[in-house]
């Protein structure tokens, strides 16, 4: 058995209160890439937030000091989701922009209090291009809360539809109810030169996402939940690679609390998910599939104790990777890298 876990940011250090929010990319060559938002002042979702990444490339032993790739004073910039081309190499980084003085109201009744930016990196994450605003490609006039991710995109590996990158994403309409809200993704299929809204699941309480490509070509979408009569994940399947979506189902199998989770596909063809289990968001559980998410007859606790937000990834060596938000008194303390075999999720 295989496993491994360091501390690779530590709130209070560095000049951020806070580090929340990760995406763990690895790269063609081998690179691992950590992205997070360092929030300056305090642990709310809003106000200066800068995003922020740290390398590594030796599958998650050491890592380099933290850089800015962006930051606009006391405005936010967050919701890192980031894919890689690999035909081009290019590394995409879907992110999200709003002022601090709006409140959650016109967040999510107000189109144009959240916007959606795209930057890229042609040289492994060392240096990243000026964001460019791409809200008005994959955003629909009646939506206001716009979230990338938090997590990862895919490239499509397989079937008609090879080679097209997604970025998941979750949005709120902004003439419905506080809890009219669902999940979403949007796509390039010319390398990112542009990109367009792909489609999305029903407004139906669905809330930020992960998507996985199955052994049979098609997308599965599992979403945080944001009603507390559906305590499940909420999974829905897209046949045409993103471009339509079935009706949501709950998964009986995958608790939710209403937090993030993470999902990623092994090569052997598993399926791997995390998320917070226990109340207060403690308890961060890895299960795993082999049966392209029928039944999850595997599971074990990564961290027993306060655990949110993750982001799962497959190392180079084959092993699985998750990135997470954890702590003694509250779960915002750490991001911890943690790196463990199946033999390990198994035991």
């Amino acid at each position: 058995m295989d496993f491994e876990q360091n501390d690779i940011f530590i709130s209070g250090t560095d000049g951020y209160h806070t580090y929340r929010i990760p995406s763990l990319l690895v790269t063609k060559s081998g690179t691992l890439l950590a992205f997070c938002e360092g929030r300056v002042h305090s642990t709310g979702d809003h106000g200066a937030i800068h995003l922020l990444i740290k390398r590594s490339e030796d599958n998650g032993r050491t890592w380099s000091k933290q850089s800015i790739i962006w930051e606009d004073g006391e405005n936010t910039c967050g919701n890192p989701c980031a894919v890689q081309d690999s035909t081009t190499g290019i590394i995409w980084l879907a992110m999200n922009w709003n002022r601090p003085s709006a409140d959650s109201y016109d967040f999510f009744h107000n189109y144009d209090g959240r916007y959606v930016y795209m930057s890229a990196s042609n040289d492994d994450g060392l240096t990243w291009s000026k964001p460019q605003d791409i809200t008005t490609e994959v955003k629909l006039r009646t939506w206001g809360w716009h979230a990338a991710g938090p997590g990862v995109g895919i490239e499509l590996k397989n079937g008609p539809n090879t080679g097209r990158m997604l970025i998941p994403c979750n949005h709120s309409e902004a003439a419905g109810a506080d809890d009219c809200c669902g999940s979403s993704v949007f796509c390039s299929d010319d390398h990112g030169t542009s990109w367009r809204l792909g489609g999305y699941t029903a407004s139906d309480g669905l809330d930020e996402c992960q998507i996985v490509e199955l052994n049979d070509c098609r997308i599965m979408l599992n979403a945080r939940t944001s009603k507390q009569s559906i305590p499940y994940r909420r999974i829905s399947i897209s046949n045409d690679g993103g471009i339509t979506w079935s009706d949501v189902q709950a998964d009986h199998s995958l608790p939710d609390l209403n937090c993030q989770g993470s999902i990623v596909r092994t090569p052997e063809g598993y399926l791997v998910f995390a998320n917070p289990v226990g109340e207060n968001r403690t308890g961060l559980t890895v299960r795993m599939s082999t049966d392209n998410g029928a039944t999850w007859p595997v599971s074990r606790c990564l961290h027993e104790g306060h655990s949110a937000y993750s982001c799962l990834s497959i190392l180079p060596d084959g092993r699985i990777a998750c990135l997470y938000e954890r702590g003694l008194q509250h779960p915002y303390e750490n991001l911890t890298f943690a790196a463990f075999d199946c033999e390990w999720l198994q035991s």
